[in-house]
């Protein structure tokens, strides 16, 4: 049944890799006043065609409309939600933390407690690189704080359903 309260939604898009596609799909949004949270676009096993990954906050029934539009776009071949429970969703974060040597160790701690891994070292900072969920990602965050986050930022989700099914585009 659907419902009204906004909540969080990941639409798993499979599109004909041709020009200006992303662009389309994001207007479709901006038009209609939706909320993007991310959107990642790739390349997928099959030549020619694009995985878009996209995160929205919206209810039930706005759901229901923008998979509908979505399939009105030429280019767009289908449209899957994928549900939570039933779903591997990952983000990848860079982040810059002050450290010298009176706090680089426990930084280093930090870093492995999560299975992040410093990709730089300075004189007075690392930047770490680590792949997670949201909450995974922010209890990093959480963590690094108290050193001094210097710079930050994460790219949008991607994700794949869980088991065997595919969304392999029919040939």
């Amino acid at each position: 049944m659907a419902t009204n309260e906004i909540t969080r939604h990941t639409l798993s898009v499979l599109v004909q890799d041709i020009e200006g596609i992303i662009s389309r799909v994001a207007g479709m949004f901006t038009r209609r006043g939706y909320n993007l949270v991310s959107l990642v676009s790739a390349r997928t096993e099959t030549e020619g065609v694009n995985r878009l990954t996209i995160v929205v906050d919206a209810s039930d029934v706005v759901i229901e409309q923008v998979t509908k539009q979505l399939n009105k776009i030429i280019p767009v071949l289908k449209v899957v939600e994928l549900k939570e429970e039933s779903t591997i969703a990952r983000a990848i974060m860079l982040v810059k933390v002050s450290a010298d040597n009176t706090n680089r160790p426990q930084v280093v701690d930090a870093v492995n407690i999560f299975r992040a891994r410093i990709v730089d070292v300075a004189q007075e900072s690392v930047v770490i690189e680590a792949t997670g969920t949201p909450d995974k990602l922010r209890a990093l965050l959480d963590v690094l704080e108290p050193f001094g986050i210097r710079e930050l930022v994460q790219s949008g989700h991607v994700a794949l359903g869980r088991g065997p099914k595919t969304m392999a585009p029919s040939k």
